[in-house]
């Protein structure tokens, strides 16, 4: 594993301007040079393979703001904080009870063990499980722009054939992310512009001629 500097923010305004600095590299993902982890679930596992290789590493587990780990039920909203577990989730019973497409969408994703360790937020902004993205030896515009895609000659009976390009053939495999599409949910989101609300549906992007930027 390439080595890396760990830094653990106690604010997101701190975690903000430690991703923000001059001379950090941001694209692509998994070339960026300072990237943060929560459960680390699938950072990890790509860091181990050789796809990511970030200089640092900002754990966010140390952030101060308690709504990042909090599940509030607001009327009729369900707020979800990006720090909360996913089993956590799966086992609420408000959850449960008020929209069980989003538990189900948890508890029948992952095993026990890695639904204790990863975020709602890290599983969201989860990578693709492409395998030709996985594995370094291969061409690959999502993890090195301008190589190619050995999916679109290779074996991609799984792959996407709505939403591609022809860059990219890779499929999101994020069954929570899918439910919260489906109710029109809605995702704060914060960076060193400020914070805004999108619709969640138009979080993740569509690969383009672009696929590296997510």
């Amino acid at each position: 594993m390439h080595p890396f500097v760990y830094e653990r923010p106690t604010s997101v305004s701190a975690a903000i301007a430690m991703a923000s600095r001059p001379d950090t590299v941001h694209v692509p993902p998994t070339g960026a040079d300072t990237q943060f982890i929560a459960g680390g679930t699938n950072l990890a596992d790509y860091m181990k393979l050789g796809v990511a290789r970030p200089e640092r590493l900002l754990d966010l587990n140390s952030l101060a703001e308690p709504a990042l780990r909090q599940i509030r039920i607001d009327d009729d909203k369900i707020r979800f904080g990006a720090l909360v577990r996913m089993g956590e989730a799966a086992d609420n019973n408000d959850v449960r009870r008020r929209c069980p497409v989003l538990a189900d969408s948890l508890k029948f994703a992952a095993s026990g063990q890695l639904r204790n360790m990863a975020s709602l937020g890290g599983n969201v902004l989860q990578r693709t499980r492409c395998e030709y993205f996985r594995e370094i030896s291969w061409p690959c515009n999502k993890r090195e722009p301008g190589s190619g895609c050995a999916a679109m000659e290779g074996s991609n009976r799984q792959h996407a054939v709505l939403g591609t390009s022809d860059a990219c053939i890779a499929t999101y495999h994020g069954d929570f992310a899918q439910a919260l599409v489906a109710l029109d949910a809605t995702v704060d989101v914060e960076g060193s512009r400020g914070r805004r609300t999108l619709i969640f549906a138009k979080l993740h992007r569509r690969p383009g001629e672009t696929p590296d930027i997510e």
